[in-house]
């Protein structure tokens, strides 16, 4: 019994160092146990040299606890620190085992959901960082003078945020006013401020999706394709982040993933339609035969006029 309330607290402290925070309901629901035993032991944190942090409905462990300053004092980087060193490695050959390894330790400790790809400008970094902790913690905020290329006006917006996109650039928030999930561009506002207020519409946030091929969407569509060893090598080489999701199958290579638009994905095909065969994939395989189709007619009246 007593090794099972030991197990229950380690993995309590994994849960609250991790770099995400956790309401009193989830705790329980992921350890199975009740409020009380869960009270029990925060208090038992907050004697134990550990900075429990309450952040409104949200419960975490700094990372300034001595405990944890003490056990990784060697190697412990600032979340600035660890950012701007994931920005350098996003600038570093992909194809490196060594970079890959080294991302995905970084990406245990620290959000790196939040922030994604290339390396925040400089003189946006102030608000981009203002950004960050509001949606690292949940909060709406105001920005102040967005100037908008679509409604030739400068407006003030009210939203929820919760993705920072293109190496901090630009912004993808939920705007209660409109009912919409909009991207905005960080170098258009004035200014921006954290509101004491949480977010009340995280079932309608909707994330901008990337895709291997480069093309971005709020839906990702499920393709299959095989190929033979040399459009393998080729895709690998122009797009390497795709060799997580390809599998080697009795001398093929299947890559199984989901994409923003058929249009980065057609275009490898298309241009390697003999090494390749598309699987259980009616949208691509409609894409595919349709450019071949509209091809033909263009070549047959190219043909025509002349």
């Amino acid at each position: 019994m007593r090794h099972d309330k030991l197990g229950l607290q380690l993995e309590l402290l994994l849960m609250l160092t991790e770099n995400k925070q956790w309401t009193v309901e989830q705790m329980c629901e992921r350890l199975d146990i009740g409020k009380r035993n869960l009270y029990y032991y925060l208090e038992f944190f907050k004697g134990a040299e550990f900075n429990l942090v309450k952040h409104g409905r949200y419960y975490s462990i700094s990372r300034q606890s001595k405990f944890i300053s003490r056990l990784c004092d060697i190697v412990k980087f600032t979340e600035d620190e660890a950012i701007m060193l994931k920005l350098l490695l996003d600038g570093a050959d992909d194809r490196s085992a060594v970079v890959r390894s080294v991302k995905q330790k970084l990406a245990r400790f620290y959000d790196f959901d939040i922030i994604e790809n290339d390396p925040v400008r400089r003189r946006h970094a102030e608000m981009a960082s203002r950004i960050y902790e509001a949606i690292k913690y949940r909060n709406v905020i105001f920005i102040r003078g967005y100037s908008s290329s679509h409604s030739h006006s400068v407006t003030d917006r009210k939203v929820e945020p919760f993705l920072l996109m293109n190496g901090g650039r630009d912004l993808r928030a939920y705007e209660p006013q409109s009912g919409m999930n909009k991207t905005f561009r960080i170098a258009r506002m004035a200014d921006v401020e954290i509101l004491d207020e949480e977010w009340t519409y995280a079932d309608c946030h909707r994330q901008m999706f990337s895709d291997y091929f480069n093309f971005a969407s709020e839906t990702l569509t499920p393709v299959r394709i095989s190929m033979d060893r040399l459009a393998y090598n080729v895709l690998v080489e122009e797009y390497p982040r795709t060799e997580n999701d390809v599998r080697e199958e009795d001398g093929r290579w299947i890559l199984a993933t989901e994409v923003c638009s058929m249009l980065g994905i057609g275009r490898f095909v298309l241009g390697l339609y003999d090494h390749i065969d598309i699987i259980d994939s009616p949208e691509l395989a409609d894409y595919v035969k349709d450019k071949i189709a509209g091809y033909g007619e263009k070549h047959e009246r190219h043909n025509q006029e002349k």
